[in-house]
């Protein structure tokens, strides 16, 4: 076996196209890459967010709905975007349960509004989806080439905008991506700070045993669509983390991490939440295929630090020594992958 490196600042790569457009800024993915875009490309990143998340604001980001699609052919005159970076999407379960308008109104008319504007043109699109489009009633590490098959509202509107790219623009890439780990722009929303945020206010907190996803890192996730953009990849791919961890796995994390009482982590199977909203199960993804077409692993694991994985549904309850949690150590550890330059990864 050889070791094989890459750095995503120095592989033979097309030139970016710029200036770039990134929607969805509010969402976990969204936020994280407008930060990274904008420190590699300073004034030619512009984030849209819908009106109604109005704390977020700033010289680069522009508010625009998803239903909105005169204001977004003004901005796409204005700014004369190359590239778009789609990360928007309605991921509130149990809204999108109620009314199901409201998934197919931003997961799939903003899409469609999106294809409108930039038909004709060469503007590279990179479109986020995710692995709730499958039910994960099977063992998981679902392919590409798998049915999809949601059991919520916001699954199948996100399987229906997959399907619109792919018959539209099928130049485009696709990346079906799991939970994003990094900050929120509110604090409270996204995988680690909901649960953070539940915990930090003495709120318990409830996951299941039996919901597998395979979270990565944004500043891998990152790397990886500005490798996406320059290689001119195309088509659909998984790009989930390299590790299989239930909610409940990941809760026990971040409660033992970040020094939480560890009594208010709870857990329960799916069947014994109740009906609503439906939750998926074993959901996670094999991105043999992007690591196959990139010659490297992309995604690294989350949490990088084998240590900080739960030996059983306990031992967030006594942890070992060498963990001293801490709202610090959370940060460092669950927040950020060490920012080397380079990847690793085992090749033949």
């Amino acid at each position: 076996m050889a070791t094989v490196y890459h750095s995503t600042m120095d592989t033979p790569t097309q030139e970016f196209p710029l200036p770039l457009l990134i929607t969805g800024v509010a969402g976990v993915a969204g936020y994280n890459a407008l930060h990274y875009f904008r420190s590699r490309f300073p004034g030619q990143v512009v984030g849209i967010r819908q009106k109604n998340k109005w704390p977020l604001v700033g010289p680069d980001i522009e508010a625009c709905d998803a239903e909105d699609r005169e204001t977004l052919r003004r901005l796409f005159d204005h700014y004369d975007f190359k590239s778009v970076l789609d990360c928007a999407g309605n991921c509130a379960l149990k809204s999108c349960e109620l009314d199901p308008s409201l998934a197919w109104r931003t997961n799939v008319e903003g899409v469609r509004h999106l294809l409108d504007v930039i038909e004709g043109t060469d503007i590279r699109l990179v479109h986020l989806s995710i692995d709730l489009v499958f039910s994960g009633n099977r063992d998981g590490l679902h392919h590409e080439r798998d049915v999809t098959d949601p059991v919520t509202e916001y699954g199948h509107s996100m399987a229906a905008a997959e399907r619109l790219i792919l018959w539209a623009r099928p130049e485009s890439c696709i990346l079906r991506i799991s939970l994003p780990m990094g900050i929120s722009y509110s604090g409270h929303a996204g995988a680690i700070d909901w649960i953070k945020w539940r915990f930090e206010h003495g709120r318990p907190a409830t996951l299941y045993f039996d919901e597998i996803r395979t979270p990565s890192y944004t500043d891998c996730m990152n790397q990886l669509y500005e490798t996406a953009f320059r290689r001119k990849l195309q088509g659909l791919f998984h790009a989930g983390g390299a590790r299989r961890l239930s909610l409940y796995q990941i809760a026990q994390i971040v409660n033992c991490v970040g020094g939480y009482d560890p009594a208010l982590l709870k857990g329960c199977y799916r069947k014994e939440a109740g009906p609503m909203p439906p939750r998926a199960g074993n959901v996670s993804l094999d991105s043999s295929k992007l690591q196959r077409v990139l010659g490297y692993q992309p995604l690294t694991s989350w949490p990088a630090d084998p240590q900080l994985l739960p030996a059983d549904r306990h031992w967030h309850r006594e942890p070992p020594k060498s963990i001293s949690g801490s709202p610090q150590l959370l940060a460092e550890k669950l927040y950020h992958h060490a920012p080397l330059q380079t990847l690793e990864i085992a090749a033949v």
